[in-house]
């Protein structure tokens, strides 16, 4: 689980395939990194995603069944994890792996109980009905129009990832995550 003494920032983005959410953080993250922060990344994957080729030791070893491979060098680490049944991990499970960071930028998730910002698009090839209307978690719109419905809500630029950067630096405590509220059990 994340253990800091300063809490991580924790900010959702969230919105239909093919709007260029994964543009945004790319340019939100190398913002906040300029910035002197330590920016992760959690990104919700489909079902059948793989990072591993075949024929390579580490493909091998999940192969003849191995529960968890590390892979580690001098530059990185990555650790794959075979479940024997299907299941899908809460973002809350996902953010307790994590290592400590100032920010986590986390892409998908569209239904998780965070600070989210939406992503919209008006030329977008997928659109579906707007999460700002009954989801008390965005927090702002990262569109290039605007909304279908009237709000109150922060309208920021989806093609300034910088000035996003920027709004959510200046947002204070607002993303400040308190893993205790997702892990009462484990609060001490």
């Amino acid at each position: 689980m994340i253990q800091q003494a300063v809490p991580v920032k924790v900010v959702g983005f969230a919105g239909p395939s093919n709007v260029g959410k994964t543009t945004l953080i790319t340019g939100v993250l190398a913002a906040l990194k300029a910035s002197g922060r330590r920016v992760s990344v959690l990104k919700h994957a489909h079902k059948r995603f793989d990072v591993d080729q075949p024929g390579k030791d580490s493909w091998r070893h999940r192969e003849a069944g191995a529960f968890e491979v590390l892979l580690a060098s001098q530059k990185r680490l990555a650790l794959l994890r075979e479940y024997d049944a299907e299941t899908e991990p809460s973002v809350h499970q996902l953010l307790a792996e994590l290592s400590p960071c100032d920010w986590v930028l986390v892409e998908g998730f569209k239904h998780a109980d965070l600070p989210k910002i939406e992503v919209r698009r008006a030329a977008a090839p997928e659109q579906m009905a707007p999460l700002y209307t009954d989801d008390p978690f965005v927090v702002a719109l990262a569109t290039d129009s605007p909304p279908p419905v009237a709000t109150s809500l922060p309208q920021l630029s989806i093609d300034d990832p910088a000035a996003v950067a920027q709004w959510l630096l200046q947002s204070g405590d607002r993303f400040d995550y308190r893993p205790e509220h997702h892990f009462p059990d484990e609060a001490a």
